[in-house]
């Protein structure tokens, strides 16, 4: 039950049309996992706090750096050199003081991963790390947990979600398999502007909020990419491919 000084601090999210109280009491009952605390999960998590999401955790085992700060929205000059996640923790306990945060500071494997997920309600990617992209596919498909893919590279981004439905294809049903070590450049190679991490995180929050509420329709079978530089969207949709490893032939109960 939602307490008078809720009422007034969710009040504006609460008129909207399909929100209401049940929307923010599905929010602070929700569960939500952010694995990587970086460019994108930082204003991930910080709206995804002020949306006032009961528990979020956050799994990432790096320590703050100077040549991140640009673009990782949550942590200080005072705080390099410390764990992501404490600062990470720190910084949304003043944002919002009645959400739960869970701190995991080590990075995604496929030992650590099932276990943890299976306790949340939805994951955010948040990682720029490709092979741990499939690897946390692979692993909500297989706990039948929804999450959502963020990326981003210079001025490019993109998007879309995962749900645990039948007809909905997965990460590996639009790139089946990560690609040599050395084919794809990264952010440190090419660069990436910070504004471009916050962009695609926020989106990634609002992915999550419109799945815990049951507000509009989600980015399931669709990939949306921008281009920053120029300002233009592009919409792909993709199938669900039958003979997918990844979730082509996974039993379904």
């Amino acid at each position: 039950m939602l307490q008078p000084i809720d009422s007034q601090r969710y009040l504006r999210q609460m008129t909207l049309s399909g929100f209401g109280e049940a929307g923010q009491a599905a929010l602070q009952a929700a569960r939500v996992l952010l694995i990587g605390v970086g460019g994108l999960g930082c204003p991930a998590a910080l709206y995804l706090a002020a949306a006032g999401v009961g528990t979020i955790g956050l799994m990432d085992g790096d320590t703050v750096s100077l040549l991140n700060l640009h673009r990782q929205i949550l942590y200080t000059d005072s705080e390099i050199g410390m764990p992501k996640v404490t600062c990470a923790a720190n910084a949304l306990h003043r944002c919002n003081s009645s959400v739960t945060i869970q701190t995991y500071p080590v990075m995604a494997d496929a030992d650590n991963l099932p276990e943890l997920v299976r306790q949340y309600d939805i994951v955010l990617d948040c990682t720029d790390h490709l092979p741990t992209k499939f690897l946390i596919n692979d692993v909500c498909v297989a706990e039948r947990v929804a999450y959502v893919h963020g990326g981003i590279l210079a001025y490019q981004g993109q998007i879309f979600t995962y749900v645990p439905e039948e007809t909905c294809p997965c990460y590996r049903c639009l790139f089946e398999a990560p690609p040599e070590e050395g084919a794809v450049p990264t952010c440190k190679e090419v660069g990436v502007l910070g504004a471009v991490a916050g962009v695609i995180g926020n989106l990634q929050a609002l992915e999550a909020i419109r799945y815990l509420t049951h507000v509009g329709e989600l980015l399931t079978g669709r990939l949306l990419s921008f281009d920053f530089a120029t300002m233009k969207t592009r919409t792909v949709s993709f199938p669900k491919n039958p003979h997918c490893i990844g979730c082509g032939t996974m039993e379904r109960s």
